[in-house]
C-alpha cells in the first residue's frame, strides 16, 4: 500500500513538474511575441515579400525528459492497477472458499446438532421406561419391556446415526488433503518402491 502512495506522490510531481514547464513556456512565447511586436515598426504599405516558413524545432530537452518521466509514472501506475486488481481477484476467491466451508460447516453442525438431540430424546425415554421397570420391581410388565427393548433400540439408532455423522465430517475433512497427496504421486506409483 506505501508503493501505491509513493507512485502517486511521484506521479503528482511529475505532473506538478509538465505543468510548470507548460507555463514557462507559454510565458517564453507570450514574451516573445510581444517583443518582436514592439520592435517591428509600422508595416510600410509597400507589399511585402511572403515570409518564409518558420523553421520548427522539436520539444526541448526538459519537456522531453518530463514527458518520459511521465511515460514512467504512468507504466507504474498501471503495474499497480494490476497488482491491485490481482489482490482484489484472489481476496474475493478466498472469501468465496471461506464462505462455501462455513456454509458446509454450518450444516454439518446443524445435521450433528440433529443427531445429538434424537439420541438425548431416545436416552430420556430409555431412562423414563427402565424406572418404570424398576418401579414395578416385583411384577413384569410385558409392554414395559418393549418398549424398555424400543427405547433401547432407538438410543442405539440415535447413537450410531451420530457416529456416522461425525465419522463423515471427518472424511469430509481428509478428502482434500487425500486428494491432493494422490495428486503429487507419479501415476500408477508407489512409495515403497
Amino acid at each position: 500500500m506505501t508503493e501505491l502512495v509513493e507512485y502517486e506522490r511521484r506521479i503528482a510531481y511529475a505532473l506538478e513538474r509538465i505543468g510548470r514547464g507548460v507555463e514557462t513556456l507559454s510565458e517564453q512565447r507570450a514574451a516573445a511575441a510581444q517583443s518582436v511586436a514592439m520592435a517591428v515598426p509600422e508595416p510600410l504599405p509597400e507589399p511585402e515579400p511572403e515570409p518564409e516558413p518558420p523553421v520548427e524545432t522539436g520539444p526541448s530537452e526538459d519537456v522531453l525528459a518530463l514527458q518520459a518521466e511521465l511515460e514512467a509514472e504512468r507504466a507504474a501506475s498501471a503495474q499497480l492497477t494490476e497488482r491491485v486488481l490481482a489482490i482484489r481477484e484472489k481476496q474475493e476467491t478466498t472469501l468465496a472458499a471461506l464462505e462455501k466451508r462455513l456454509s458446509q460447516a454450518t450444516r454439518a453442525l446443524e445435521a450433528v446438532q440433529v443427531e445429538a438431540n434424537r439420541l438425548k430424546r431416545a436416552n430420556n425415554d430409555l431412562i423414563e421406561v427402565n424406572r418404570q421397570l424398576i418401579d414395578g420391581a416385583g411384577r413384569i410388565d410385558p409392554a414395559l419391556v418393549n418398549l424398555s427393548m424400543q427405547a433401547e433400540l432407538e438410543a442405539l439408532r440415535a447413537a450410531r446415526a451420530w457416529e456416522a455423522s461425525e465419522l463423515s465430517d471427518i472424511v469430509s475433512g481428509l478428502a482434500p488433503i487425500v486428494a491432493a497427496h494422490v495428486k503429487g504421486q507419479p501415476a500408477g506409483g508407489s512409495d515403497n518402491g
